[in-house]
């Protein structure tokens, strides 16, 4: 009797312990991430000050074998630039590099990272982990987030950066922004503000708190999101207000006055792809109201750098990247037709998914 009771009662605490080791077990796993890698500091909408140095942090989340982060710092609108290994080679454009962290930083694959000093606004934070695949080398993972940006001190000035008074169309319909100056260009002016900082920055975007205003309506139209359409020929006085600050441009057109309106970038619809796929960026529902043909240009502004091609064609392509979790790639379409009207940009997102 005693025996049988002895090994009912070890039966017993044998079962309490794989209960007890079950229970463990499911809570490690709860507690575990079960998401890929994720910037965990900043956060998304995080208000920053430029020039501040705040720590950067990440949850490697089930990427494993992760050797090095890199971070980027870019405008919300920014084209998305390949850091390459030779910076001096002929016609390449090399994104700065923030910071690059590893394991044995503190915090591992964080650090300390600089807010831009000239930055304002909203910025993009990349985030791009470099993952070991030994002999099969490497692929990388990425995150991002838009924080918002302030100066540390106030505006003291504005100013245009270009020529005063702005003449366009004259001297043989030469260009100044680009393309042939004639009715229906769209055009953005670059605006500068001179902070009590020391810093100048840029503040073209309203997104920087700068708004717009034209005199004459006739000549020159404001189409938003720091735009500018030359309309008609005469002269126009454009004026930008930001934190009570103002400036104003004296813009004088004379221009081809044959009729011509801009021409209507579409982008297509966003859509959802798996990694690994062909996917084709569509323009071909853009139009121009005279039926011209038109000039296509893609760029990618959101996510980690893909290599897309025929970026002048009327459809663009990249490779979906392998991903860990869902990530947005954002691409950017602007269109013009042959007497130099372009149109405003048009944006497509595309999620790749594992």
């Amino acid at each position: 009797m005693t025996m049988r009771r002895e090994a009912w009662l070890g039966k017993r605490d044998a079962q309490r312990r794989i209960s007890r080791l079950a229970l463990f077990t499911a809570c490690l796993a709860m507690a575990s991430p079960v998401h890929a890698f994720t910037i965990t500091e900043p956060a998304e909408g995080a208000q920053l000050a430029a020039g501040t140095t705040m720590t950067a942090r990440v949850d490697l989340g089930k990427d494993a074998g992760i050797v090095k982060v890199r971070y980027y710092w870019y405008n919300e609108q920014d084209e998305v630039l390949v850091e390459q290994d030779d910076a001096t080679a002929t016609g390449s454009i090399v994104a700065p590099v923030a910071m690059v962290s590893s394991l044995e930083q503190e915090p591992a694959f964080g650090g300390p990272l600089k807010v831009p000093q000239d930055s304002i606004g909203p910025m993009r934070l990349l985030a791009v982990a470099e993952i070991s695949r030994g002999r099969l080398g490497t692929r990388s993972v990425f995150d991002e987030v838009i924080v918002q940006v302030t100066p540390p001190a106030p505006l003291t000035t504005i100013d245009f950066e270009t020529e005063k008074p702005l003449q366009l169309g004259r001297a043989g319909q030469s260009s100044a922004f680009g393309h042939v100056d004639s009715l229906g260009k769209v055009f953005a002016l670059p605006i500068v503000g001179e902070f009590a900082d020391g810093i100048t920055r840029r503040i073209s975007s309203p997104a920087s708190g700068t708004t717009y205003t034209t005199s004459n309506t006739r000549v020159i139209k404001i189409v938003g999101d720091g735009l500018l359409q030359i309309v008609g020929n005469g002269k126009a006085t454009i004026t930008v207000t930001n934190r009570g600050k103002q400036a104003s441009l004296d813009v004088d057109v004379n221009v081809n006055d044959e009729p011509n309106e801009p021409p209507i970038a579409d982008a297509g619809t966003n859509k959802s792809v798996k990694a690994g796929t062909r996917v084709k960026l569509s323009g071909l529902k853009s139009r121009d109201p005279e039926g011209e043909a038109l000039y296509y240009s893609w760029s990618q502004v959101r996510g980690s750098k893909v290599s897309l091609l025929d970026a002048n064609n009327s459809e663009a392509s990249f490779l979906a990247p392998a991903v860990s979790e869902p990530r947005m790639y954002r691409f950017k379409l602007r269109v013009t037709d042959k007497k130099g009207a372009d149109s405003s940009p048009a944006f497509v997102d595309v999620t790749v998914e594992p």
